[in-house]
């Protein structure tokens, strides 16, 4: 990756008499009604479109793109390629009453499409410091992730999806429209969580959440999708039924799944992340 250029570089030059559009071998675009401020660094190939800003403490990567009316603000990261349509807002303010202004930030990572309207904040000094979005995800139009927040790889959000602050989103999840997860609340690696849903405890690995909120299942579209054999599809509904409609407790009935079939790769994950949950209780199958 070629190394940043400072915008008050970019700045001196296009004082001195250089068009809005910087010359070739600076490879950056910044259209005249954008307000890119002094100590920005955007990197090669970078394009700020009409009427973006762009503080001070930026750093857009190789390659980004703002399309229009994009406000990023304070410590904010923007990785490789991506791009952001018009009236999103990153890296301002978190949403908690406890923020004093101090500098924590936005991290986001490469390929990601980020639409319009959607808001992401940086973190607090009372949880992570930084709200941290992986590679590959499509935010889609309003959907906001909140303060101290972790996105995983290859995750959707679809039209006005939310999460609340401290929550974390594991890689490969999809966030169906108007859904809206908790905070501190955890979604697991591959879940599916439907439209409109309420969701107020951690979902497990590949979990499929209902529009009611309620776990539903397993994500079988999704384990296809991804490879799972026959087999693997098998016993996973087969621990599905063990943690959820087994009888006994269920800590117990979480060691027997461990000790009869935690050799296997995505059952030790949905073990693992049950264990690692301290904050929300698990997002359970509607009682009947």
């Amino acid at each position: 990756m070629a190394g940043p250029v400072s915008a008050k570089a970019f700045h001196q030059k296009r004082l001195a008499g250089w068009p809005a559009e910087a010359p070739e071998h600076m490879a950056v675009t910044i259209h005249p009604t954008a307000i890119v401020e002094r100590g920005a660094e955007l990197a090669d190939g970078v394009e700020v479109g009409p009427f973006c800003t762009v503080s001070a403490r930026a750093q857009l990567g190789q390659g980004v793109r703002l399309v229009s009316h994009v406000s990023v603000a304070g410590s904010t990261m923007i990785g490789e390629r991506t791009v952001v349509y018009p009236f999103a807002a990153l890296g301002h303010p978190p949403q908690d009453t406890k923020y004093k202004g101090e500098h924590t930030k936005l991290i986001v990572g490469v390929d990601n499409l980020i639409r319009e309207g959607a808001v992401l904040h940086i973190g607090t000094v009372q949880g992570r410091g930084q709200t941290v979005v992986g590679d590959r995800c499509m935010l889609m139009n309003g959907c906001h992730v909140g303060h101290d927040g972790i996105v995983g790889n290859g995750v959707i959000f679809s039209t006005h999806a939310v999460t609340g602050g401290m929550a974390v989103i594991e890689d490969s999840v999809i966030i169906g429209g108007n859904a809206a997860i908790h905070q501190l609340g955890r979604v697991g690696f591959g879940a599916f969580i439907g439209g409109c849903a309420p969701v107020v405890g951690d979902v497990i690995p590949y979990g499929m959440v209902g529009n009611d909120g309620n776990l539903n299942g397993l994500n079988i579209v999704g384990l296809k999708r991804r490879g799972a054999s026959r087999e693997t599809i098998h016993i996973l509904r087969g621990v599905y039924r063990d943690l959820f409609q087994g009888e006994g407790y269920f800590e117990d009935r979480l060691e027997a799944v461990d000790r009869h079939h935690g050799a296997l790769p995505e059952v030790a994950r949905i073990v693992a992340f049950v264990r690692g949950g301290d904050k929300r209780p698990l997002c359970n199958p509607r009682s009947a």
